[in-house]
Parts: structure tokens; C-alpha cells; sequence
């Protein structure tokens, strides 16, 4: 079977391309910006790539066409492939139908957090000897690549909110049949195609509605959004974190890094590990509670934490130079980068941390957050906001301290500056959901050039 991908160079789209790949289809596909380290990952898997939208790439016909959700009308490929006759589906449906027939899925949902907790997920139950497939947003520092079809009817999926394709206007997580399913948290976001939090609400709940009787509802006690998720009706056994019916963990060290884990009270162990804050606490006691939900003890669960490794671009520590700890992380929204500074302070104290952040999300560049970005930095020491092209909101309405923030729209004139006034002992957190033009090799290659 031959399938071609339109739009493959996304995380979900490329990963989506290396199961079908695993599975023996041949697979092609196309994008307008080819880029490491998707493009990589897909040329280790032996899947060609057309640079571009020349609808000549769907001549001779494949056998199935899959359309990624960054694909609109008007697009050549796309025009072309709705004149022809060739059949198509989005990534989602062809995920369920070609790759998640007949598998236990663990489906991990939220605002916040899933790329993390579906990892830690992966991992407790590759160390439990389950050699579970998985689907996530992000690299695992511990398995490599994004994706993998495992050897066994357990399969972990990063569960999305966003839209399936440009003719399918679900969320992506209703087509996965979850039987496990983690609801992490819940906020407003992807403003884009989202009017407000309620027309969130209600997606969440289509994905509670698809969860089986025998199946698992695991979600924050106490979080409101989810609150009112589930007053709307559900049907599924419910494990609340943070209460008496379920897990809750005893912080050992301010930043997280040890925490005691209890079910029902009793102890199960104490995870000491090198990831940081409150919210990556969270996200392990989501990840004990789904594995439990499978079979996995949770005394088996907390000793694999011991070794998760975290996950690229998640607070990831990419260099040490001159005394300088350089960090790359992915948050796009006022809570994420919040909790992340959060946490990076109680790991660092009272070092200078400095925040570096592009607001580049759909969300983000359309202002949404404006006023709650100046309170999600109150941990930071310094603040640089990088003004993006086409963002026509002005970041200096942001600044309330112009000595301790500054807005930057220059890439290499910002690397410069960082360079010379970066000093020994200084925590550098760089955050975008972006490659940010590249902006931590620069930086890293200028500090060492000093």
C-alpha cells in the first residue's frame, strides 16, 4: 500500500509516517518547510520527501492520500487531490484504522503536560516489560524517536485538542477510542479555532464520551474545567489524582526532584529523579495512575521514574559554557511558563534566571494571553520578549519593569547582547514552540567563540 502525506514534516504527521513505514506501507509526502529533526528522522525511515505543493507529486496515483491539519483549501496539492478520484482520510482516522485496530490505547489529553506524561507513560511501561507502541509530540530523551510501533496491544498516543484536517473539524483525540485515558488539565487555548473555553469543554467531553464502561477516566481532582467536562456525563471508572481514592505525592524536595507516592494512602515508593517542578510531579502521578489502569504496580512504576530522562525541548539543558546553563523549552502559553520558571527556580535559587521567550503559537501571536504573559515571568530575574515578524501587537505593552524586561526584534543583535552580558552561575531559559530561528545554536556558538 502506498500512502502519500500531505503536510509531513509536522511532529504528529511525520511521526504518524514512520509507523505506517514500520508497518511495511511505502509511504512519500510532501511539506513546505523541510527541517531537521523531523526531516532527519524521516530519512533514516527511508521515506521520500517532495520539497513543496506541486500537485505532480500525486501523479502516478497513490493508493491512499493522508491530509495533515496544517493543509487548507486553495493549497495546489490539495486542489488537486479533491479534483482527482484518489481516496483520502486525515492522520488521525488513518492512525485508528490503520495502526490502532485491536490495541489497548492510552490516550494522554490536556492543556498542559501531555508530551511529558505520555513519555513518562512509554517508559514506565517499557521498563515493566510491556514494550508498549506510542505516538508522541516530542522526542523521549529515552527511546529517541517519536514514534514506534512496539510489540505488544499496548499503545500510549499524545491525545490533541486541535482539529483533524481542513473537511474534518473534530478534535484529533475522538477518533482514538482510548481505553485509558488522562485528562491533565484544562485551559483556554488555540484561540484559532477555539471561540472560547466552553467550545473546548464540550470537544473533552466527545473524548469522555468515547471512553469505554470497563475503561479509565485519570484527571486532577478539584480542576474545574474538567469539573464541568464531566458533569456533562460520563460513563467510565474515574480515578481523581490528588485525593483519598487515588494517588497523591509528598514533595520531599521544593523543586520535585523527590517526591513519596501514595494510593489510598499507602506508600509506594519515592521517586527521585532529574526533572523539576511541581507540574512534572503531576504529570508522574498521571503516568503511575494509566500504567496501574494495565497492570503495572505502582512500586514498579516509581522505580522506572527513577530513570526517565526527560523529553527534547522540555526544559532541555543543551550546553554549559562559561558557567552559563543553557536551557530549551517548549512552553507557549502564560501557565506552562509559569510553572516552568517556577521550577527552575526552586532548582536554582537564587542564581540569575532569565527568560528568553517568542510568543510564536496561533494563540500567542493573535495576543490572547497579553495580559496574563507579565505575571507568568514573576520568577525570572531578566526578560527578553523577541518581537516576530507578523505579530502586530506591540510586546512593549507587556514590559512592566523596563530595567528588568526588555523586547528584542533583531535575532542576531539579541545573540550578541546575551553573549557579552551572560555571566558565570546564570540560568538561561529560551521558550518557543518554534525553531526561533535558530537562535540557541547562535547563542551557543557565540559564547564559545568568546
Amino acid at each position: 500500500m502506498h500512502i502519500h502525506i500531505l503536510g509531513i514534516c509536522g511532529t504528529f504527521m511525520g511521526s504518524l509516517a514512520q509507523l505506517a513505514r514500520a508497518r511495511g506501507m511505502q509511504v512519500t509526502g510532501c511539506d513546505a518547510n523541510v527541517y531537521p529533526p523531523m526531516s532527519d528522522q524521516l530519512a533514516a525511515a527511508g521515506i521520500e520527501i517532495v520539497q513543496g505543493f506541486d500537485p505532480a507529486q500525486l501523479n502516478p496515483a497513490p493508493d491512499l492520500v493522508v491530509v495533515g491539519n496544517a493543509m487548507s483549501r486553495g493549497n495546489p496539492v490539495v486542489e488537486a487531490l479533491l479534483n482527482s478520484t484518489i481516496p483520502y482520510v486525515s492522520g488521525p482516522q488513518f492512525l485508528r484504522e490503520q495502526l490502532l485496530d485491536e490495541r489497548w490505547v492510552l490516550a494522554v489529553a490536556g492543556t498542559h503536560g501531555k508530551t511529558t506524561t505520555s513519555s513518562m507513560l512509554a517508559w514506565i511501561l517499557d521498563v515493566a516489560g510491556m514494550a508498549p507502541g506510542y505516538l508522541i509530540g516530542g522526542v523521549p530523551q529515552n527511546f529517541g524517536v517519536s514514534a514506534r510501533l512496539g510489540d505488544s496491544p499496548f499503545f500510549v498516543v499524545e491525545a490533541d485538542e486541535y482539529d483533524s484536517a481542513f473537511f474534518d473539524k473534530r478534535s484529533k483525540f475522538v477518533h482514538y477510542r482510548a481505553r485509558t485515558c488522562v485528562l491533565n488539565n484544562l485551559e483556554f487555548d488555540h484561540a484559532d479555532i477555539f471561540p472560547d473555553l466552553a467550545a473546548i469543554e464540550r470537544q473533552f467531553h466527545h473524548l469522555v464520551r468515547t471512553v469505554p464502561s470497563q475503561g479509565r477516566l485519570i484527571y486532577p481532582a478539584g480542576d474545574p474545567a474538567i469539573s464541568r467536562v464531566l458533569a456533562q456525563g460520563c460513563w467510565s471508572e474515574q480515578m481523581p489524582l490528588g485525593s483519598a481514592e487515588g494517588f497523591t505525592a509528598n514533595l520531599l524536595t521544593p523543586d520535585g526532584g523527590e517526591f513519596e507516592v501514595c494510593m489510598r494512602g499507602e506508600s509506594c515508593g519515592v521517586v527521585r529523579w532529574g526533572q523539576t517542578g511541581l507540574h512534572n510531579v503531576s504529570n508522574a502521578l498521571a503516568a503511575i495512575a494509566a500504567a496501574h489502569h494495565v497492570g503495572v504496580t505502582p512500586v514498579v512504576a516509581v522505580q522506572a521514574l527513577a530513570t526517565f530522562a526527560g523529553v527534547k525541548r522540555r526544559l532541555e539543558k543543551l550546553a554549559e559554557i562559561r558557567g552559563v546553563s543553557i536551557y530549551d523549552d517548549f512552553a507557549h502559553h502564560p501557565t506552562a511558563i509559569a510553572t516552568t520558571l517556577q521550577g527552575m527556580r526552586n532548582k536554582v535559587g537564587q542564581s540569575r534566571l532569565i527568560a528568553l521567550i517568542e510568543p510564536r503559537s496561533n494563540t500567542m501571536r493573535m495576543g490572547v494571553h497579553g495580559e496574563a504573559l507579565p505575571d507568568a515571568v514573576g520568577q525570572a530575574d531578566q526578560v527578553y520578549w523577541f518581537q516576530p515578524e507578523g505579530v502586530d501587537w506591540a510586546l512593549e505593552s507587556l514590559v512592566r519593569d523596563p530595567g528588568r524586561e526588555k523586547v528584542r526584534s533583531q535575532l542576531d543583535t539579541l545573540v550578541d547582547e546575551l553573549a557579552t552580558q551572560l555571566q558565570a552561575g546564570d540560568h538561561l531559559v529560551i521558550m518557543s514552540n518554534g525553531g526561533f530561528g535558530g537562535i540557541h545554536r547562535k547563542l551557543i556558538k557565540a559564547m564559545e567563540q568568546q
